[in-house]
């Protein structure tokens, strides 16, 4: 056995590794495979809710990102920016004007009449105050304080990072700006012609100008495009006028900076090389604090990403994948834990195909023949946990007699067996295995049991009411629970056992475990026994010296019968049904089956039908809810199979 070590949690340590307990994954699915949903929305429902005490699931993830978006629009101020630099100028007006009232002189109210004169617009005005010659040199310090801080903040609001990366806005750094630009678009054109282009080259030049350092062009205009786009978002939120406003601004900036030429061009270009983002989408909008231009755009690029990252989350598009959700976006968003929990997610659908519990055929993901072993073996281990520890399992033989004598030979031990460990041969497999050392170590494949003497064989037909009634009476999940669990008692206990498994509905025919786990049910009308009770007969036919029983699970009386080769459904149920359904059983009865019925729901057709069934028959009826089925079930198995206590 391999030794375990414990360390204290450092928050660094991956929860979900090595170890990951794919059975306690698969267990979390059980609940929806089994009532039909398919392994692929059962592995959505699991990434939607997640697992409690390991990681978040979607829906988590998604209310967090959504409380994160709500605060970011209740923190954004839309019109701050011309807001903040209209006061600024308002301010400096003031400032100018004091000045005046206390010079005398016809120059000094010139100057006054034309500060009245000026333009009501922010644009406007800063356009007749280019020129102007302040009288007060505190007044115009400030001023030109403002027209180099809107030039950066024009900038910046059309490309991020861009006036950071610039030393000072002099004409030679504009005029590489101007140059950078327009390779820019160049590198986009060739792209587009499918000829070769230098990106390399294009970083070595004007890297310095973008702090993000992306890697690819593709990267590099994917981020100025969100940059515009959030830039496009702004200008739609505004009323007329202020988009107005703001637009002419921008323009007069960057047209006397020398780059509206290029700065129009980038954006046609990214505009069509990126449609899917929101150009010209307006954003609402809360009552936060004024904050420059720049900053306004920052906030509306990161409420992009969070809508986004919402919108991923909720994977309510054709196509949605985990994958899609942006693992950068997500930690800006709600930081490294929420990370962890989207790479515990990713990795579900691996890990229970590693360990062979699921598999994708043709695109659909399914439940393989191992998965449905380990579904049953846990809804066993639910099942004898509640079982007296001490009981044997040994089979009883039909004369009576003592203890079985050991034979002299063998076999390895299985899962659920009980008996002699042979010491000698368990410990000889530990040396082979792990060659000749100082102490030796067992490994569960080295364990081997002492054979005894041959058991009496029995042969199960395991009848299943697949009709629509039992998923819409809540029926159908724990009777295939219960189905699974006997399955994989009977292979793992009683290996010399047969179990078949038969489903009926308007025909019977016989299921793998792994059938238990398909999606969806069947919306058919009948519920044919007559047809399951001749399959359940020609099949332990194979076995006339085994102990040979039926278990029926059903939640109706039958009503449809074999006739001419085909399904006859009558419903309420025709006398021929009910007769030809008994005279079947009855054929069961006489080759020595035992029949054993469980009843799912009363009424007084099925009473009645039951009634008769087990005085023909001499079988057992029982009737009981589904919840306390597989519990009674596995038990009434054991306890008829098992040597005293």
């Amino acid at each position: 056995m391999r030794p375990t070590r414990y360390s204290r949690w450092d928050g660094t340590q991956d929860p979900l590794g090595p170890d990951l307990p794919a059975g306690e994954l698969l267990d979390r699915l059980s609940e929806d495979l089994l009532d039909g949903a398919g392994a692929d929305q059962a592995l959505r429902n699991l990434l939607r809710r997640g697992m409690r005490g390991r990681f978040s699931g979607t829906e988590a993830l998604r209310r967090r990102v959504a409380d994160a978006r709500r605060r970011q629009q209740e923190a954004l101020d839309l019109e701050g920016p011309l807001a903040e630099m209209q006061a600024e100028l308002g301010e400096i007006l003031e400032l100018e004007r004091s000045t005046l009232s206390l010079t005398e002189g016809d120059d000094a109210r010139a100057r006054e009449a034309f500060l009245d004169s000026l333009p009501p617009d922010l644009p406007g005005a800063l356009r007749e105050l280019r020129d102007y010659g302040f009288t007060d040199a505190h007044a115009r310090g400030r001023f030109d304080e403002l027209m180099q801080r809107l030039s950066e903040q024009v900038l910046g609001a059309h490309f991020r990072g861009l006036s950071q990366g610039l030393r000072d806005i002099s004409p030679e750094q504009l005029a590489r700006v101007k140059d950078m630009l327009a390779e820019l678009n160049a590198l986009i054109e060739a792209r587009e012609r499918g000829e070769a282009y230098d990106f390399e080259g294009f970083m070595e030049r004007y890297g310095d100008l973008f702090p993000d350092r992306p890697r690819t062009l593709e990267e590099l205009l994917e981020n100025m495009a969100r940059r515009m786009a959030a830039m496009s978002r702004l200008l739609a939120s505004l009323s007329p006028d202020q988009q107005r406003e703001l637009r002419e601004l921008a323009e007069q900036v960057l047209g006397d900076l020398d780059l509206a030429f290029e700065t129009d061009r980038l954006g046609s270009h990214l505009a069509n090389l990126f449609p899917g983002l929101p150009w010209g989408e307006p954003s609402p909008g809360g009552g936060g604090e004024p904050a420059g231009l720049s900053a306004t755009v920052d906030a509306l690029e990161s409420l992009h990403d969070t809508q986004a990252l919402e919108r991923a989350l909720r994977g309510g598009y054709p196509g949605a994948s985990i994958e899609d959700v942006d693992e950068d976006a997500l930690r800006r968003t709600l930081g490294e834990d929420a990370v962890g929990d989207l790479r515990s997610l990713r990795r579900i659908e691996r890990v229970l195909e590693e360990a062979g519990l699921l598999a994708r055929r043709g695109g659909r993901l399914e439940v393989t023949p191992r998965g449905a072993r380990r579904l049953g073996e846990r809804a066993l281990t639910r099942v004898f946990e509640q079982l007296r520890r001490d009981r044997e399992g040994a089979h009883e033989a039909r004369d009576p007699g003592g203890l079985a004598e050991p034979t002299g030979a063998t076999r390895p031990w299985r899962f659920g067996d009980t008996g002699r460990i042979d010491v000698q041969r368990t410990v000889f497999n530990a040396v082979v295995r792990q060659g000749p050392g100082e102490s030796v170590t067992l490994h569960p494949d080295d364990f081997e049991l002492a054979e005894a003497e041959t058991r009496t064989e029995t042969a199960t037909a395991l009848l299943l009411d697949l009709s629509f009634s039992m998923p819409l009476r809540g029926h159908f999940v724990p009777a295939k629970r219960m189905a699974l669990a006997l399955h994989a008692l009977i292979e793992g206990r009683y290996p010399h056992d047969t179990l078949y498994l038969i489903g009926f509905s308007d025909y019977a025919r016989r299921l793998q475990p792994e059938d238990l786990t398909a999606p969806g049910f069947e919306r058919v009308y009948g519920t044919n026994m007559h047809h399951a009770f001749h399959l359940a007969g020609r099949l332990l036919s194979q076995h006339p010296r085994a102990a040979r029983q039926v278990l029926m699970v059903t939640d109706g009386e039958p009503t449809a019968h074999l006739e001419d080769g085909g399904s006859f459904f009558a419903w309420p149920p025709v006398r021929e049904t009910i007769e030809r359904t008994l005279a079947e059983a009855i054929r069961l009865a006489r080759s020595g089956v035992t029949l054993n019925v469980f009843m799912l729901e009363e009424s007084p057709g099925l009473a009645s039908f039951m009634e008769r069934l087990a005085r023909l028959t001499s079988g057992r009826v029982f009737l009981m809810s589904s919840a306390s089925l597989g519990d009674f079930v596995l038990r009434d198995f054991v306890t008829r199979h098992a040597g005293p206590v």
